[in-house]
């Protein structure tokens, strides 16, 4: 399970730390030195980040806004977020750059795939913000359609539980740990971790997806070293 080419999915909420909104840069000092650290070990490393910290999407649906506008306002919410993690990276003398799928010069750069091989290839952390940069479709989509394009080895899906459940651990005390799943399985239990969109493209391409916890004192440990852990969604 040792992967040399990653991309990390990560909530926005994270980096929001005890603050539950907006940005805690002491939260993101810390995460920042887990991805040097990653980084450091010889991992070509990327990144997609949700913008949850930023805006709830749905919460505004429930006011009746349209909703191309809003997915437009999370997109923004992810290049923010992108740009906050690059900063705390670069105090760490770690290179590190944010690619955009919308153009935004000069806050970040067009995402464009040779740009991206070639910072990868060379040491850098590389961010993909703003999505697929169209509406209605999630970061999950876009970590999976990045990863494709790149050819990389690996999603790793960093969540707030330990890997996939057959239903909701917070609400089910029986729910069962599932180590590991196939893309079909993961599609047609209709598993919320990542949307279907995301798992189709991974199983179309061959990615596997690993689902770990973001609260695993060890996750960094883990990464680098390949240690079986979570659940792992691949082929049959």
């Amino acid at each position: 399970m040792k992967y040399k080419r990653i991309l990390l999915k990560l909530s926005g909420e994270v980096l929001a730390g005890d603050n539950h909104t907006g940005l805690n840069f002491g939260t993101i000092r810390d995460f920042a030195q887990n991805l040097a650290d990653i980084r450091n070990a010889g991992i070509e490393l990327s990144m997609v980040i949700g913008g949850g910290n930023m805006i709830r999407g749905r919460d505004a649906l429930d006011y009746g806004m349209d909703r191309v506008l809003i997915d437009s306002i999370g997109m923004l919410g992810t290049v923010m977020n992108a740009l906050a993690l690059k900063a705390a990276l670069e105090t760490l003398n770690v290179p590190s750059e944010v690619l955009s799928a919308v153009g935004m010069p000069p806050v970040a750069e067009l995402y464009n795939r040779e740009k991206a091989r070639k910072l990868l290839s060379t040491g850098h952390v590389v961010f993909f913000a703003a999505g697929t940069g169209h509406p209605f479709f999630s970061t999950d989509t876009a970590a999976a359609l990045r990863a494709s394009e790149l050819g990389l080895d690996c999603v790793i899906k960093a969540t707030k539980v330990n890997g996939i459940y057959d239903k909701d651990p917070e609400k089910f005390s029986d729910a069962k740990f599932l180590p590991e799943l196939t893309y079909n399985d993961a599609i047609s239990r209709n598993i919320q971790v990542m949307d279907t969109a995301a798992f189709a493209i991974c199983r179309e391409n061959k990615i596997p997806v690993w689902v770990m916890s973001i609260h695993d004192s060890n996750w960094v440990r883990n990464v680098i070293e390949g240690v079986k852990t979570g659940t792992i969604v691949k082929e049959d």
